[in-house]
């Protein structure tokens, strides 16, 4: 399982990438995309969309599941990955490459801060496989 130290992570398995320039792209982990299985259809919210920390922005169905995709932070999607329309197994082969999700706008860039850090994140997943 990869977890790339410069990637912020959510509780609920998204990363979040600043971009330097005011936009962070955001996808889901490899932890989180391994769990899930092939995936076979992604749904994300189009250019222009405002979401909210916390709150769900689409959703990642596989051959398992379906499960929702939750927005780490608040902002304006001003890009979504059209190349997994066409190729949503890019999740499963490239989660923070080619599978990226969407990319926001940040409303607040301080919010990034306070996600967990690679090391926080890995701690959470240790934990989360001793539950299972």
């Amino acid at each position: 399982m990869t977890i790339p130290n410069d990637l912020r992570y959510t509780s609920d398995h998204e990363w979040a990438r600043d971009e330097g320039d005011g936009t962070c792209t955001i996808g889901v982990t490899d932890f989180a995309q391994d769990s899930l299985g092939p995936i076979v259809y992604v749904e994300l919210p189009a250019p222009g969309t405002v979401v909210k920390a916390g709150e769900r922005c689409g959703a990642v169905e596989s051959t398992k599941s379906v499960s929702d995709l939750y927005s780490p932070l608040t902002g304006e999607v001003v890009a979504a990955n059209g190349a997994l329309d066409g190729q949503p197994d890019l999740v499963n082969s490239e989660p923070y490459a080619g599978g990226w999700m969407v990319r926001l706008r940040m409303t607040d860039p301080g919010e990034l801060a306070g996600l967990p850090d690679a090391d926080a994140y890995a701690l959470h997943v240790a934990a989360a496989h001793e539950v299972r």
